[in-house]
């Protein structure tokens, strides 16, 4: 994926546990920790605006966008069943 979650490090920076984090944001911790580590394809605009009113940071500091190469690209277009998109 193009888009690197960083919230695990602005977390650190901040201090803040995982489950302080979910009851002052009100998620959940299980799609927080989806969210922290990376197992997520979306993110609401809602819930990114409340994760950054409570770590006090600005949405860049939690998201990251990486240019892929071209072969990660090609690969990423494969889909489950070994045909492309």
């Amino acid at each position: 994926m193009a888009i690197i979650l960083r919230l695990d490090r602005v977390m650190a920076d901040r201090k803040i546990s995982l489950n302080e984090l979910s009851n002052r944001v009100e998620i959940s911790t299980v799609n927080l920790s989806n969210l922290k580590t990376g197992k997520v394809k979306a993110i609401r605009f809602s819930t990114l605006d409340a994760i950054c009113e409570v770590l006090d940071c600005q949405p860049g500091d939690i998201l990251e966008f990486q240019k892929r190469t071209e072969e990660e690209a090609d690969k990423q277009d494969i889909d489950d069943t070994g045909k492309r998109d």
